[in-house]
């Protein structure tokens, strides 16, 4: 087993591996997975990735799963980092990439945390996972559950789009539809899954969707040819993603591959539910909490992020900062980006076009630099959405 211990990322307290945990039992804050990465260092080399197979768990040795046997797949990650040289070219930069999320399996990036995540609650004997979810974690749930044999129930805010609703009924998983948003969702699955034994799959409430997710940093690494980009502009609703990569580069670095120079990460929010950019402003510790959040990207619908604490710690750490853009902004930039890049990005991604503008404005990215957005999912999950505004 490659896996030391797991740690709370609040007090720092360790636990055994291979065993099923939620949040740390005495603050209540998310876990971490540690690994023997001297040991990994001798198998995991950048030579022998070379040969691996083209999906997050080319990875392997640095993933949670100890036996073959339990590993759910559907072929997740290894998603295209595009060179955008039209979009590029409208804003004077050589180097801008986009990461494009919406070729993972259920269409978005939640596949790799679902994949790692439902491997592990097989490993560990799991038979009843529920989620809340604003949309795309719930259909990645659903996929991965019923490719294990496992039962699904999820929770879901009714007005998520009708692509999400669907794919999860599809998929033969009991799907909730919720007056409120997530957190309303997360409270039902806190107050229930006590008495009808589900194990909580919640973004961080669970240590494993993280490892999943930490992969999109691995990839960019190998895709930018043992480079890592200077700016990366990410969409944060629970912020996971974010997190991940930034665990990646940490990893990365104790196997040698990088230094301790690490890209500028910047969080994207909505301007109706903007949590993160609100204490990043206020130079908070933690975000604030958004009491009626409002906007067309439901991803991006999360009015308080458990790992709140920990993202504001990477934005500082690493120089980089929070951004709010509108929902104009979005549409606008959903087609800008699908004219120039033949990508139908979901309104969460697009976000991250507006606030580059802004940054590139403010003198806070330069155009010379390596810059990628991330599109954390296909816009084909939001028809419902154009087709209301067409």
């Amino acid at each position: 087993m490659n896996v030391t211990h797991l740690s709370c990322s609040a007090c720092n307290r360790q636990f055994e591996p291979g065993r099923l945990y939620n949040l740390c039992q005495y603050c209540n804050k998310p876990l971490l997975v540690h690994y023997d990465v001297e040991r990994i260092a001798k198998t995991m080399t950048r030579a022998a990735l070379a040969r691996r197979v083209a999906s997050l768990w080319r990875y392997r040795e640095i993933l949670p799963v100890e036996r073959e046997e339990n590993i759910v797949s559907l072929g997740e990650g290894w998603t295209p980092l595009l060179h955008t040289q039209r979009l590029g070219a409208q804003y004077g930069m050589r180097h801008l990439y986009i990461k494009d999320e919406s070729l993972n399996p259920t269409g978005s990036f939640k596949a790799r945390g679902m994949a790692v995540a439902v491997s592990m609650a097989k490993e560990l004997g799991v038979r009843k996972l529920a989620v809340p979810t604003a949309g795309n974690a719930g259909g990645a749930l659903a996929a991965y559950t019923a490719s294990a044999g496992l039962e699904a129930f999820i929770f879901m805010p009714k007005d998520v789009p009708q692509a999400n609703l669907i794919e999860c009924q599809q998929c033969e998983a009991r799907v909730t539809l919720v007056d409120g948003v997530i957190t309303d969702c997360g409270r039902l699955v806190a107050e229930r899954k006590e008495y009808e034994g589900w194990f909580d799959v919640s973004t961080l409430k669970e240590p494993y969707r993280i490892e999943g997710k930490k992969t999109m940093g691995y990839e960019l690494f190998e895709q930018l040819h043992g480079e890592l980009p200077d700016v990366i502009i990410y969409p944060t609703g629970g912020g996971t993603g974010l997190i991940g990569m930034w665990k990646a580069f940490d990893e990365m670095e104790r196997l040698g591959w990088i230094g301790t120079k690490r890209p500028r990460m910047v969080t994207v929010q909505a301007e109706g539910c903007a949590p993160i950019v609100q204490g990043f402003a206020a130079d908070a510790d933690v975000g604030s909490e958004i009491t009626n959040p409002q906007t067309i990207a439901a991803g991006l619908r999360v009015p308080k992020a458990i790992g709140d604490f920990i993202i504001l710690d990477i934005l500082r750490r690493s120089h980089g900062t929070a951004v709010s853009v509108n929902d104009a902004e979005i549409l606008q930039a959903v087609s800008e980006i699908g004219a120039t890049t033949g990508i139908f990005a979901a309104p969460e991604g697009a976000a991250c076009l507006p606030a580059l503008h802004r940054l590139l404005e403010d003198g806070q990215v330069d155009k010379a630099e390596r810059v990628v957005l991330f599109n954390t999912g296909s816009g084909v999950k939001y028809l419902d959405l154009f087709q209301h505004r067409s």
